[in-house]
């Protein structure tokens, strides 16, 4: 595992040894895909990049989760892209997990290292280059834009998860808390990314049920959360994507904090087809 505080060590491949057992499972409700199949043999390369590998961990799929799609892109030394989205409807979150990389945003540049966050409007001009000695881990989230009309266009957000105290979830002590980048209360967002954090102990105690998609990948730490009827026993590097209103819970039995980096859709009426 690296130093850093987030998990970053994909990649390799198992032996032949290995036994073939897994928590990998997709259902109608949820899918797992734990750390252990995140290996070479599954990554993708895109157009436009170069000196780069990604392994792609959610995408929009008819019938299951339709908002987003999440990357784990790893980028080397002199590795990026000039033309990184080529799609003018997608905004974009970026949250970095190892190593440091230069963001240019609308003739800006940005650096970024391990907790760093940004968010990129849709149609936005960027390009990432790492003019580090090491490789740089990160994920990438990407959503198509939903224009509200007389809703100005959200803002670029450049930031570090040191600048922003966790607010405790009410009557919890500071056991279940969330690390928020973009402000709840301003709807030009159309999505949110955190890092929900629990103590050890901590839990949701109650099955959440609710119209949001999410993505959730283990930062830190190991806990068994509740998807849907089942208890699945999840650690640093696993991803959990939930379809809407697949009930979740989660226990962090410990012994040390449990942190994962969630995204969820919001702000935006439901669309009827």
């Amino acid at each position: 595992m690296s130093s850093s505080k987030y998990f970053s060590s994909m990649g390799g491949l198992p032996p032949q040894t290995e036994l073939l057992s897994s928590k990998a499972v997709f259902t109608t409700a949820y899918a797992v895909i734990p750390r252990s199949v995140m290996t070479d043999i599954v990554t993708s390369y895109f157009p436009h990049w170069d000196g780069t590998r990604a392994w792609v961990i959610s995408r929009p799929l008819t019938g299951f989760s339709e908002t987003f799609s999440q990357y784990i892109m790893e980028v080397q030394p002199g590795g990026g892209s000039e033309r990184p989205e080529p799609d003018k409807r997608a905004e974009s979150v970026l949250f970095i997990v190892e190593g440091e990389m230069t963001v240019e945003f609308e003739s800006a540049s940005h650096e970024m290292r391990s907790g760093s966050f940004a968010f990129l409007p849709a149609g936005s001009a960027w390009k990432l280059r790492n003019k580090s000695a090491a490789p740089v881990k990160f994920h990438w989230i990407r959503k198509a834009f939903q224009e509200v009309e007389g809703l100005a266009a959200p803002s670029a957000i450049f930031t570090h998860e040191d600048q922003h105290a966790p607010a405790a979830m009410p009557d919890t002590n500071g056991s279940w808390a969330t690390t928020r980048f973009i402000d709840p209360d301003d709807l030009r967002y159309d999505m949110h990314v955190t890092i929900v954090t629990f103590e050890p102990g901590g839990v949701i105690p109650f099955m959440e049920t609710h119209v949001m998609e999410h993505g959730l990948y283990v930062l830190e730490g190991k806990a068994v959360y509740r998807l849907n009827t089942d208890w699945v026993e999840v650690e640093a590097g696993d991803f959990m994507w939930l379809r809407a209103f697949c009930p979740q819970a989660c226990y962090a039995g410990g012994p040390g904090r449990f942190r994962y980096l969630l995204y969820k859709d919001v702000n935006r009426h439901m669309p009827l087809w």
